[in-house]
């Protein structure tokens, strides 16, 4: 490498990155980067020796904990991604309470797929949405002034 014919030692590292980028890094620091022992390098040195090295700066970075180079097809891999989605989608939404509620709400099912296609269903067939939102509405409105019908406190319609 270099013109060595060889691997370079990290004194000779050190050295051309002094020469070459006027950068430093000590022989220690290059050791425990190598060995592992400092698993977190700064934006600085990595971008350094990546110059160096001329890599792309992700190469001197692992992979993160649950990172999977290949593709997944497990449903419940797919499942807890959706739920993921989910909650973060209710996160994002909490300014609009029944939005971020519900979107929490199917993502704590523990059957989010489920409810969505069930969702999709409902739109789709005719007249179903608007009925089902009249009727609800109008449930939980009662529910909450304490009018009859009371839908939210276990009865049944």
């Amino acid at each position: 490498m270099r013109g060595f014919g060889r691997e370079m030692t990290q004194k000779e590292v050190v050295r051309a990155i002094r020469k070459e980028l006027r950068g430093r890094i000590s022989q220690s620091y290059l050791s425990q980067i190598e060995s592992g022992a400092r698993p977190h390098i700064t934006n600085t040195t990595r971008t350094m020796l990546a110059r160096f090295f001329n890599i792309h700066p992700g190469y001197l970075v692992d992979d993160p904990k649950d990172f999977h180079s290949e593709l997944t097809s497990e449903v419940g891999t797919l499942e807890d991604r959706l739920e993921l989605w989910l909650q973060g989608g209710a996160e994002r939404f909490r300014r609009d309470a029944k939005l971020g509620r519900a979107l929490g709400a199917i993502a704590g099912s523990g059957d989010a797929r489920r409810w969505l296609v069930l969702a999709g269903l409902i739109v789709e067939t005719p007249g179903l949405a608007g009925r089902l939102w009249e009727t609800l509405s109008s449930e939980q409105t009662a529910a909450s002034s304490g009018g009859p019908g009371q839908a939210g406190k276990g009865g049944q319609r």
